[in-house]
């Protein structure tokens, strides 16, 4: 795994909702040597640890990475208020993000959340082979809508209260769907529906778990996780080994 540190210059700012805000950042070294699912660790003045964000988007001819992120904590609401024209000192990119394989399969991405940004930049690889199933709150929540689009991926929507697009589960849509291959980010109930479906159909699926990252690099235990291979169970990290493995190595607590 190769990271490095940069300060990075602040090139655009948007607010997408309420509490979710989307930076891009200059980042010629870094954006060149990130893939589609690995993350960064920003730094917030005050703050002994650096805060985990995923990478939403990456522009190699640019050298722009892009974080879409939701205000969690002291730390979050600090970057919400970075402005262009600032600076920010980024740890990047690290973990392993998701093997996207043969491009030309159909495939179907599942995000929940916020846990829809890291999907974006794996899903704009598949272009109109790609069904994006997404699903939020409320419309008031809603985000990327039309950056998946742009990528031509196939957009479909859920909402918890039924404000936009179908009115339940983010996995109920997957029920009318042919697909070859899952890539999912979000919580851990849609994370496992999405894993019990990719198994009852047999198809192979990649998941992103979203786990308190103190380090990021695997020198801590704060974000060990179960996991599994030929047979015998053991401790990883999410950010060295993850955030993205695949769907039958995780041993699912409870």
């Amino acid at each position: 795994m190769k990271y490095d540190v940069m300060l990075c210059k602040i090139a655009e700012k948007k607010q997408l909702t309420a509490d979710v805000f989307d930076l891009t950042v200059e980042a010629g070294e870094l954006a060149e040597a990130a893939s589609a699912g690995q993350f960064a660790q920003l730094y917030v003045p005050g703050k002994t640890l650096r805060r985990p964000i995923s990478i939403c988007e990456i522009d190699r001819a640019a050298g722009t990475l892009r974080f879409v992120f939701q205000i969690r904590g002291e730390g979050t609401a600090w970057l919400a208020d970075a402005c262009p024209g600032g600076t920010l000192d980024i740890l990047a990119p690290l973990g392993n993000g998701y093997s996207l394989g043969n491009t030309r399969q159909k495939a179907v991405f599942v995000g929940g959340g916020i846990g829809v940004p890291p999907l974006l930049e794996a899903a704009k690889a598949f272009g109109e082979n790609a069904a994006v199933l997404t699903g939020f709150r409320n419309e008031e929540s809603i985000i990327l809508k039309e950056d998946f689009e742009k990528n031509g991926n196939r957009v479909l929507i859920a909402t918890d209260d039924g404000s936009f697009g179908y009115y339940g589960l983010v996995t109920d849509l997957l029920k009318g769907l042919d697909f070859t291959v899952i890539f999912a980010c979000g919580p851990v109930p849609m994370l496992k529906a999405v894993c019990r479906t990719a198994a009852a159909r047999g198809v192979p699926c990649q998941i992103s778990l979203e786990e308190r990252m103190a380090c990021g690099i695997g020198a801590c235990l704060g974000c060990a996780c179960r996991l599994k291979k030929d047979g015998t169970e053991f401790y990883g990290h999410v950010c060295k080994d993850g955030p993205v493995f695949d769907s039958e190595t995780v041993v699912w607590e409870g």
